[in-house]
């Protein structure tokens, strides 16, 4: 199941396209810069979320297994 910083993050992605195309659409090379950044930074902080949920699974199967012995 996704956490929390893996559904912002993909937030984050899906605002960062919606400014870019708002951008392209207003021909505002600024609003389409925050976007490209919005959506690298969404990327990023669900990258963070997936590798954080990973490192819970991996803790808790070890933990399961550690109990089996």
């Amino acid at each position: 199941m996704k956490n929390r910083d893996e559904i912002k993050g993909k937030a984050e992605q899906v605002k960062g396209r919606v400014k870019q195309a708002a951008g392209d659409l207003s021909d505002d090379e600024r609003l389409r810069s925050e976007g490209e950044t919005d959506e690298a930074l969404g990327r990023a902080r669900e990258d963070f979320g997936r590798a954080k949920r990973r490192v819970g699974e991996t803790v808790e199967d070890v933990g399961r297994r550690m109990k089996r012995r």
